[in-house]
């Protein structure tokens, strides 16, 4: 299993390039009045999507199979459904953001991302990130790529959803639910940095 995945991440996984920028825990999320098409047909920005106590941004995307699974994975996408209602619980505002822009006629274009939202029971919105320029703000690396902030926009836990990508059951570290708990009782987050795992987001330029 664990050698089916490092080829996977040989595949399709890359560091994102040195040149983008790195998104500190405690900066202000950037990129908020960027328009992007929701799976709804509406246009809408992060601000908007943001809920009274904060706001979930995970890059994601219909293709890499640290999100949708492989043989012997499930993948993250399967755990999304739960933490969205988890976030709403929590007035945290939930948003996928699909910024893989060279890969529109490959499985992750809009018709593509509303099929496999209503497929897949995703909530929340599900959003298409043109020319990858929401990504590129945030300094995005990979599908899936974390960022919790709070009500004020300010980034309290960034990296991974939780330490197994390969089974629900078998996570021992749940980050992100701990972190979206840990932000609604006034806590502090533990850890609030992560390592994000997943397929390197297809940009439309190198950097």
């Amino acid at each position: 299993m664990m050698k089916l995945l490092a080829t996977a991440a040989i595949a399709c996984m890359a560091f994102a390039p040195h040149e983008l920028p790195e998104l500190e825990l405690g900066a202000k999320a950037p990129a908020l009045d960027v328009k992007m098409k929701d799976v709804s047909g509406k246009e809408i920005d992060l601000k908007g999507a943001t809920g009274k106590n904060g706001l979930l941004v995970i890059f994601s995307c219909n293709t890499c199979p640290f999100v949708v699974g492989s043989e012997g994975s499930e993948g993250w996408e399967g755990r999304y459904p739960a933490l969205a209602e988890l976030a709403a619980e929590h007035g945290v505002g939930f948003a996928l953001v699909n910024s893989n822009t060279t890969k529109r006629a490959n499985g992750d274009g809009f018709e593509d991302m509303q099929k496999r939202y209503k497929e897949k029971g995703l909530k929340g919105h599900y959003l298409l990130d043109e020319g990858n320029k929401v990504a590129d703000a945030f300094g995005a690396r990979t599908t899936p790529h974390v960022y919790l902030f709070d009500k004020e926009h300010v980034l309290v836990y960034k990296g991974a959803i939780d330490d197994n990508v390969k089974s629900a059951k078998e996570v021992k570290e749940p980050y992100l639910a701990n972190a979206i708990n840990a932000q609604a009782k006034g806590t502090a987050i533990a850890p609030a940095l992560t390592r994000n795992i997943g397929c390197s987001i297809k940009r439309a330029h190198a950097h």
